[in-house]
């Protein structure tokens, strides 16, 4: 391995050190103790490393370069003084630099009607976008983060104790180490299923050294909306991303979340009557259960009257 790339390892573990509040210390520093006595050219790497963490400005260093006094020593001085104020730059004075540099971006989103767009992340995660879905995922050397603007993804994310994994959105915060669980924006509230693992939650208000809104486990679900109001369900944990098979599922859902979900899939979108008229008086408190195939629409619009009691008319929703 190279000595540059020898560098770069004991500048990670000082970089976590200093920026990782997520770590174990004691199990850093013996990682980092064993990591130094693996070879003499990592001890080297080490201390060179410390001194490039603490240069904050690489002009330091010209002073530090002899003057030479000939002019085959003036030449050979000033080739040491490059190399050393390049690896200053590049290692040494961008040492912070350096280490909070993403190691990965990515833009990511769906059109209407799109079913599945799978992404696998450089650390082993992966996320599937459901239709009209937009996020941007980056990730850092000690953390992993997320936006979800808008729409829905599930996410399967590969542990790493060393990088917490959080999901930001409007409403709402999510973080895990390594769980399935799935993140929904819509209607002025965010909606967190969990499959496996933890999962810990916050309103949009709360600050990052507040305490956890709900820390959900398997089978649970949460839901923030714009007031920052959280309430808790029960969930199937199979359901979690079951677009992915090609079905939505509902469990006691509200109609109108049943029909924004079922917006995402539709070229002309489904409508409730209006809360202020008789046909659309109550709507808003029906809730619906079952699980439908996303290939066939229509056959949800015909089955609908069958199980509430609704009519649907061009489109529109309304109370019988």
């Amino acid at each position: 391995m190279s000595s540059r790339a020898l560098v770069e390892q004991a500048l990670s573990f000082i970089g976590r050190r200093h920026n990782d509040p997520d770590c174990d210390p004691q199990q850093l520093e013996q990682a980092l103790a064993q990591w130094r006595q693996q070879d003499t050219r990592h001890e080297q790497a080490y201390r060179l490393a410390l001194q490039y963490w603490a240069q904050t400005d690489a002009s330091d260093l010209r002073e530090s370069v002899a003057k030479p006094v000939d002019a085959k020593v003036r030449r050979a001085g000033r080739r040491r003084a490059l190399q050393v104020l390049c690896l200053a730059a590049l290692a040494g004075g961008g040492g912070r630099w350096w280490w909070l540099q993403p190691v990965q971006r990515l833009s990511l989103a769906t059109g209407q009607g799109q079913q599945i767009l799978e992404q696998r992340l450089a650390d082993g995660s992966v996320l599937d976008l459901a239709a009209a879905t937009a996020l941007e995922a980056v990730l850092y050397r000690d953390r992993r983060e997320v936006n979800l603007a808008k729409g829905e993804a599930r996410f399967a994310v590969a542990r790493d104790e060393s990088r917490p994994f959080r999901v930001t959105t409007p409403w709402g915060r999510v973080q895990v180490l390594g769980t399935v669980f799935s993140v929904a924006v819509r209607d002025n509230a965010m909606t967190v299923s969990v499959a496996e693992g933890r999962v810990a939650v916050w309103p949009s208000s709360a600050g990052d050294e507040d305490l956890a809104a709900a820390v959900l486990t398997a089978g649970q679900q949460a839901q923030i909306d714009r007031a920052g109001r959280l309430s808790l369900h029960d969930m199937n944990p199979a359901s979690v991303g079951a677009w992915r098979a090609g079905w939505l599922v509902f469990d006691q859902t509200p109609l109108p979340e049943v029909l924004a979900r079922w917006n995402d899939y539709l070229r002309e979108p489904m409508r409730l009557a209006r809360a202020d008229t008789p046909e659309g008086r109550g709507l808003s408190d029906l809730r619906l259960t079952g699980s439908f195939p996303l290939r066939d629409p229509a056959a949800f619009l015909r089955s609908l009257p069958l199980m509430l009691p609704v009519r649907v008319d061009n489109q529109t929703v309304s109370a019988r």
